[in-house]
């Protein structure tokens, strides 16, 4: 059996659908739909259960003895949350939970970090687990911070030698887009909000550059395809030895033009993009550049090829944002 948290949200979604794709299972979602469209995510899947955080517990007691693994990408992900209780409970709290759970049931465990730990990118991003290192990294917002303060707690009980899962991996996750992202609103992908208007064959807006360094729309992202990350994972799954803290991007980042030009060409048509000012209430927060250090993971073994940004795009825009049903 196989626990994925944040099983109806974007990511956990495809790994949902990847790991029944391989016959893997049985799969539990533990999640909330609440009212809107967040359960066409997982409205194709065989599930064994979908389950309530709440009730997470009781589902343990029942059925602990039958899970291989728990992979928790649950959590509140928008960087424009400011309730810090909220994203505690969720982000840490939880996480918490979960780790103190697998290493005394010896289940493996799988969680999500993100790139939002680096901060403004001044100390690098090197996937350094290290407590000296993370100690170095000054995250911007709550969401940030509240993966960070995991990863910290985890560096801590690796390094005094406490219980841990047999096998556990934190993956920080850049800039992901793909399918089922669409419950995300104005937190999903640039792909999934520039392509309607590109459809309509009009202009695109994207922010302005406030920085001499960089062009309009030059702005640099690591840009990840969702099926990267679930291949990720499914490896990880495979390799049962590999244990730590890694970078879940492609290791070359791009500029937005670059993104959204991709969407236009995706579409058959030219790119038509305008530029605006970046808000002033964010501007002296952007970040103007990220890209994510594979190095690490490329060490313990994994080599496949990460997808490159156009095909990626292309994917996205042809086989589910231009078709009748945009689920996977």
């Amino acid at each position: 059996m196989y626990i994925v948290t944040g099983g109806a949200g974007f990511i956990g979604s495809n790994i949902i659908a990847a790991l029944e794709e391989r016959g893997l299972g049985p799969l539990v979602v533990v999640d909330r739909l609440r009212d809107g469209n967040k359960w066409r995510n997982i409205a194709k899947r065989n599930l064994f259960d979908i389950v309530d955080p709440d009730s997470l517990d009781g589902f343990l007691a029942e059925h602990g003895s039958l899970v291989e693994a728990v992979i928790h990408m649950g959590a509140i992900s928008a960087t424009t949350e400011r309730d810090a209780d909220k994203i505690l409970k969720n982000n840490f709290q939880l996480s918490m939970k979960l780790w103190d759970w697998c290493a005394a049931n010896e289940t493996r465990y799988i969680y999500a970090s993100s790139a939002a730990t680096y901060g403004d990118g001044g100390q690098g991003f090197e996937d350094d687990g290290s407590s000296e290192f993370l100690a170095n990294l000054g995250p911007m917002n709550p969401y940030g911070w509240s993966k960070h303060l995991f990863d910290r707690r985890v560096a801590g009980m690796i390094e005094q030698g406490a219980p841990r899962p047999p096998q556990w991996a934190g993956l920080k996750f850049f800039n992901v887009y793909g399918p089922n992202e669409y419950h995300k609103g104005r937190m999903a992908s640039v792909v999934s909000q520039v392509y309607p208007v590109a459809r309509a064959g009009e202009a695109c807006t994207l922010f302005k550059s406030h920085n001499p360094d960089y062009e309009d729309g030059g702005q640099l992202r690591d840009f990840i395809w969702v099926g990267d990350c679930v291949d990720i994972i499914l490896w990880l799954l495979q390799n049962k030895d590999v244990s730590g803290l890694y970078n879940c991007g492609t290791g070359r980042a791009r500029s937005f033009s670059d993104l959204a030009s991709a969407v236009y060409q995706a579409l058959g048509k030219n790119p038509n993009i305008e530029y605006v000012d970046t808000p002033e209430d964010i501007r002296d927060k952007y970040q103007y550049f990220t890209e994510a250090p594979m190095a690490r993971l490329r060490q313990q073994g994994y080599d496949k090829p990460m997808t490159e940004l156009e095909e990626g795009v292309c994917t996205y825009v042809t086989r589910y944002l231009n078709q009748n049903d945009t689920y996977r």
